[in-house]
């Protein structure tokens, strides 16, 4: 309008940072996020180990733990999941609080929690836990190893224990258990005991071709005891020969145109040796046969190796 004077421009209200979030505050907001998400995902991995499938949000954990806050064995175990879950999502320093308004006092959570934590991980109290119906009796199981509740696994009337009952069964199963492990115990100590005095008799094994020197030694000795025996023998042809030889020329009226017919006990004696030259041919012929049989192929490859020269050899290795 003509004549009117201009306005000055508004004076700008609140902060200066509308429209811009400065990098510090982004900054902050960025790692609040990646701290939510860390929860979510702790929590998340922990439901799956658990096997709870509901939502992991404050409200409805505390509203499902109201719910499950009847003392049954399947309700301790929902509720200790719930109560793990609640103690993961929960700021610092909250859940406590939040337990005790839950009306829980701090051991019982803790044993419900325990209780949920350990039949998540523990094949056989899983299996126990459809059979004990006292909420009481199952959380005494809680307590106890897997190689105790196995004890328990084959007990027909486990289900109608009470606690008082089902803990005299488990102090039973605890004495069970703890002998037989005295029992193995002592026979480990022994056969370790065993086994340390064995370490200083044990034999050295001497190197294969040490250990085939005695058998080579005894070889040649008998070789040599064998060689000797049938040049004996072959002496003993020669000097009965000689023997007779001079018997004959030396006889009264020896005439070397006629023959002279070998008597029987000079006959006798040749034929005593021959046998025994026969009988050595026999045996020789015998250990050849049965030897071929045992080494023949191998000992054949291995004399033509030996007919190799060296040079051969050497290139056939």
């Amino acid at each position: 309008m003509a004549g009117r004077k201009a306005m000055a421009p508004a004076a700008q209200a609140g902060p200066d940072f509308v429209g811009a979030t400065p990098p510090e505050m982004a900054q902050q907001e960025a790692g609040a996020r990646g701290a939510l998400a860390l929860v979510e995902a702790k929590a998340t991995a922990m439901a799956q180990e658990l096997g709870y499938e509901g939502a992991l949000t404050v409200g409805t954990l505390e509203d499902e733990i109201r719910f499950y806050q009847r003392r049954t064995v399947e309700a301790i175990l929902e509720t200790g999941k719930r109560l793990l879950l609640l103690k993961e999502v929960s700021p610092h320093g909250e859940f406590q609080q939040r337990v005790e308004l839950l009306g829980f006092s701090g051991p019982t959570a803790r044993r419900f929690m325990q209780a949920a934590a350990k039949t998540s991980k523990s094949l056989k109290l899983s299996v126990l836990s459809t059979q004990v119906k006292n909420a009481s009796a199952f959380l005494e199981l809680v307590t106890h190893d897997d190689d105790v509740l196995e004890n328990l696994q084959e007990m027909d009337d486990i289900d109608r224990l009470s606690a008082s009952q089902l803990r005299e069964r488990l102090r039973q199963a605890e004495q069970d258990v703890k002998f037989a492990n005295d029992k193995r115990g002592r026979a480990e100590e022994r056969a370790d005991r065993a086994e340390r005095q064995l370490e200083g008799h044990r034999p050295v094994v001497a190197p294969l071709d040490e250990r085939i020197t005695p058998f080579q030694a005894e070889i040649t000795e008998r070789q040599s005891l064998i060689e000797k025996g049938i040049a004996a023998h072959h002496e003993a042809a020669v000097a009965l020969e000689r023997w007779w030889t001079e018997e004959v020329t030396q006889a009264d009226g020896y005439d070397p145109e006629a023959p002279v017919p070998l008597p029987r006990s000079v006959a006798l004696v040749a034929l005593h040796l021959q046998d025994g030259i026969n009988r050595l041919a026999e045996m020789v012929g015998a250990a050849q046969h049965a030897f071929e049989e045992r080494f023949g192929d191998e000992l054949l490859e291995a004399r033509q190796y030996l007919m190799q020269t060296p040079e051969a050899a050497d290139a056939a290795a």
